[in-house]
């Protein structure tokens, strides 16, 4: 008897590390609902469904979903789509996000909280959304239903000038994501990723830009989806409250201007 499909909620789905993890999970026979505000980027019909093949042979698909995380609304409606459709929810992956790039004096309040709100108010906003969803059915004795994995960042303890609002984002999702698993534990397990360079195609990569990480090479999206398809998982059944930085190594290299 195969093993009925899990489902899945991944924001900023239309590309980038989003759509990676929601093409590995259907791949993985995960009915996944991406939600992104800019539903043309899901372009066609055709690639929206996420054509992959699928080893376990249940039938992954991809559902696209309008809207944006930083509207309450937006997310309630959401996740009221999720409840109609199947009535469960096994993993969500709160992935969307934005960065503005000011001088601190020219950085309006406007600004910060709009990358504070896409960032970091999301996730609280998901997660109390979807935690009925979750948690499943079962009652207390019914044990790790659901898993929430947030994408952070390394952000959060390293910076370049003019990135203040995306910095204490980062930061503030890290702390978020162990407040949350004492919280919604035991039925709910919360985890987050924090990502160093991530090549998603929006600028040429130069030798001496993978010479510099100890692995060798900047990240690919791919990277990000294999971890946090693991930790949706039950291999991970033990692991919650945590942190898992991939960043090639960088935050680990002491460097020293020549």
């Amino acid at each position: 008897m195969s093993e009925p499909a899990r489902t899945a909620l991944v924001t900023g789905a239309a590309h980038g590390i989003g759509a990676a993890v929601a093409r590995r999970l259907v791949r993985e026979g995960w009915t996944v609902y991406g939600l992104d505000r800019d539903g043309r980027s899901f372009k066609s019909a055709e690639e929206a469904q996420f054509p992959v093949p699928s080893p376990s042979g249940r039938g992954g698909r991809f559902l696209p979903l309008d809207g944006d995380v930083s509207s309450e609304g937006d997310i309630a409606e959401a996740i009221g789509r999720i409840r109609q459709d199947t009535g469960r929810l096994h993993g969500l992956v709160s992935n969307a996000g934005i960065m503005i790039r000011k001088p601190l004096p020219q950085l309006t309040l406007e600004d910060w909280n709009r990358v504070i709100a896409t960032n970091l108010t999301a996730l609280m906003l998901l997660a109390r959304e979807a935690a009925p969803l979750l948690r499943g059915p079962g009652g207390e004795d019914a044990v790790n239903r659901g898993s929430i994995v947030a994408i952070a960042s390394t952000r959060a303890y390293m910076s370049e000038p003019d990135t203040e609002s995306y910095a204490a984002s980062k930061g503030g999702l890290v702390a978020l994501t162990h407040a949350l698993a004492v919280s919604l534990g035991p039925l709910v397990r919360v985890n987050c990723i924090s990502p160093g360079w991530i090549d998603v195609g929006s600028e040429p990569l130069r030798p001496e830009d993978h010479a510099q990480h100890p692995a060798g090479r900047v990240g690919r999206p791919d990277d990000i989806a294999g971890l946090a398809s693991w930790l949706l998982g039950p291999e991970s059944g033990f692991v919650t409250g945590a942190e898992f930085v991939s960043d090639g190594g960088m935050t680990r290299r002491m460097i020293y201007a020549e």
